[in-house]
């Protein structure tokens, strides 16, 4: 009721370059679709990480075509017709010209922090958490102070959106029990434009703090001082 629905579709592509390609779709529709379009994620063992951004962003534009209708049917049937000429186009894109489309949306740099209440698998979450800043082209931090675990993110704000579905839907660490499960322990603390006085990361680092104070050094240094105060010492209360 407040949160919409997420669910995954994977689906195969007949004879293209010569193999089948399987998409993995992650579609969140919420809770006022269809008169907003759904948040969507694409991954495929077989495409690149710019080739399935390319595929999510293609989906987005026929989304918006069908607005106030269901849509995930017609968008599948869409992307198993058009798939190969969607890889076409990424092909003959440049990287230069990549770049400069991705860094000049309207949207600009954005900034999420969140905080998490433990972390059971640390290895492995830790590891996956990585991966998908990588994928997604993102910078920051994640870091552990005594009990405070807290990731900050930077980079651009469609990545930090499709960051946020696969934190809330994969199963990322472990039950009590040792099985996989998803992450319910998750707050976002701060979603926010990146501004001028903010000093943006280069790479994305998991770092251990000893003490609050380095911690908030790490911050200050950022230009998060504010950020900084308004959010992490309550989580040590």
């Amino acid at each position: 009721e407040t949160h919409g629905i997420t669910f995954r579709i994977q689906i195969s592509v007949k004879e293209l370059l010569d193999t089948d390609v399987l998409l993995k779709l992650l579609f969140h529709l919420p809770v006022n679709y269809p008169s907003t379009v759904p948040d969507i994620s694409v991954s495929s063992d077989q495409l690149t990480r710019a080739q399935c951004m390319d595929v999510k962003d293609k989906l987005l534009e026929q989304a918006k075509k069908h607005l106030s209708e269901p849509m995930v049917h017609d968008l599948i049937l869409w992307i198993q017709q058009h798939l190969k000429c969607v890889i076409k186009q990424s092909a003959t894109v440049g990287n230069e010209n990549t770049l400069s489309k991705g860094t000049s949306t309207e949207d600009g740099i954005w900034m999420l922090l969140l905080h998490l209440d433990h972390m059971r698998a640390k290895a492995k979450y830790v590891k996956t958490v990585e991966k998908w800043a990588s994928d997604l082209r993102l910078t920051g931090r994640l870091m552990f102070m005594s009990k405070i675990i807290l990731i900050l993110l930077q980079g651009d704000r469609s990545n930090i959106k499709e960051y946020l579905i696969l934190q809330k839907t994969s199963k990322v660490d472990v039950d009590s029990s040792g099985k996989k499960c998803k992450e319910k322990m998750i707050s976002v603390l701060c979603e926010t434009k990146v501004q001028s006085q903010h000093r943006r990361f280069q790479t994305f680092e998991v770092k251990e703090y000893s003490t609050l104070d380095e911690l908030q050094k790490e911050f200050e240094a950022a230009g998060l001082t504010a950020l900084f105060s308004e959010f992490v010492p309550p989580l040590l209360k």
